[in-house]
Formats: structure tokens, sequence, C-alpha cells
């Protein structure tokens, strides 16, 4: 019988205007995975960034070896999902965290979500703002209603069985990714929410780890009116389809 494969960890991080982010991100992951042994690579996908992201990206690869951190550039902004199957053929890890560049998303978190996959042997392991002592620091009373109006629009619609479809912080068997890649139609937000109720379709396991979620410090959101629009579309599609 052959020996089980080692675990590695692979973190696709999609970027665009993200190079005063990116360092600090970057740091805090390599930091995270060493103090805890974790075998890891940095997938970096960035899309053209004007803002010099991409110059910041190979100075942190020749930093930290590209064993490490690996670029793997867009010409253009070419939308989320696609980000993550760009990434994912690069990936060698056998479990995979998706998350912001934004410090949104604090690495810390990351050695919780292994540990609740080993316990329950869950196939997706979620971070949720909206359970325990989950919570979101920094926005103003617009933003956290859109965000809770979302989710309660969500839940009530189509039962996903988990308690945060909209957020962006997870851990994946890249195995399950990859097949949840190939089902998801969605693009901008709703991809995230399409995610979980595909998941649910196709009876992988979800647990949960409650995470503090941080408003952005430099760079700005790119939630806009047009993104809501685009998430109600979607979710009414996903409502009519699922």
């Amino acid at each position: 019988m052959a020996a089980p494969r080692p675990e590695r960890l692979s973190v696709l991080l999609p970027t665009y205007n993200e190079r005063d982010n990116l360092p600090l991100v970057v740091w805090l992951l390599v930091r995270t995975f060493r103090d805890s042994g974790i075998d890891f690579e940095i997938i970096i996908i960035d899309d053209g960034s004007p803002d010099g992201t991409q110059e910041i990206a190979e100075q942190l690869e020749k930093i930290y070896g590209s064993d490490k951190i690996l670029l793997r550039p867009r010409p253009r902004k070419l939308g989320l999902g696609t980000a993550y199957i760009h990434g994912m053929k690069h990936a060698t890890g056998n479990f995979i965290v998706i998350m912001d560049a934004d410090l949104s998303h604090h690495p810390k978190f990351i050695p919780e979500f292994l540990r609740k996959q080993k316990e329950g042997n869950f196939d997706i392991v979620s971070g949720t703002r909206y359970k325990g002592n989950g919570g979101v620091h920094g926005w103003d009373l617009r933003r956290k209603l859109i965000s809770r109006g979302a989710n309660f629009l969500t839940q009530v619609l189509l039962r996903p069985g988990a308690s945060d479809l909209t957020g962006s912080f997870r851990l994946y068997r890249k195995e399950v990714l990859q097949k949840l890649m190939e089902k998801c139609v969605s693009k901008g937000y709703v991809f995230q929410m399409e995610m979980i109720v595909r998941a649910r379709q196709l009876g992988y396991t979800i647990g949960e780890v409650p995470i503090s979620f941080v408003d952005r410090v430099y760079g700005e959101s790119k939630l806009g009116g047009n993104e809501i629009v685009s998430f109600l579309k979607g979710l009414l599609t996903l409502f009519a389809t699922t």
C-alpha cells in the first residue's frame, strides 16, 4: 500500500492593485506557516495591475524563494473564477486556501482551518463572519447592511447549509475545488456563493471556523453598485436553477 501523500498547502492570491498590501500579507503567511510547521507555497495571480503589484511580487519571489512564492500573472482583469483556475494549474498542494490579498483575511486562522478539516475530515472549511465569535471590523453601516442582507437572502432562497455564503476565505481539498470550478458558471461576488451551493449539491462536507474580517487598510474596495446588481441577478439565477 502506498504511503499517504505528505500534506502541502497551496495559497491562491489573486491580486489587482495590491502593491501596498501584498508584502504584508505574504510576510504574515510565511510567518504563520513556518511557526506552525506547515509545508506551503503561495501562488500570486496578478491581473495586470497598473500600480506595480507585479513588480512587488517579483521582489517577494526573490526574497522568499521561487519554491515558496510563485508569480503567475495574467495580462488583464479576467475574473476571480478564472484566476483560481489559472492558479490551480500551478498548485502542487493537496489542500488549497483561497483568500483576499488586501489584509481582510488574517493568515492566523489557516492553522485553525487545517485543524477543523482533520477533526471532521471535511472537504471544505469556510471562514465565517456570522457564527461564534466571528465578526466584521472597519465597515460602515451601509457595507454591514449589504453583507447581512445578501447573506440573509441567500440563506432564505438557497438553504445552503453554511452560515457565510459571500465570504472568500476558505480551504478546499484540491480535487474538490477542481470539481467545483468545472460546475460553477457565476462571475464576481456571486461566484463564492455558487461554490458552496454546488458543494452541497455534490454532497461535499463543509466545516466552519469563525473569523474576524477586517476592512482593507490600503487601496479601494472593489464593491460597487454594479457588483450589487450582479449579485442579485446571480442569486435569482441560482434560485431558479438549483
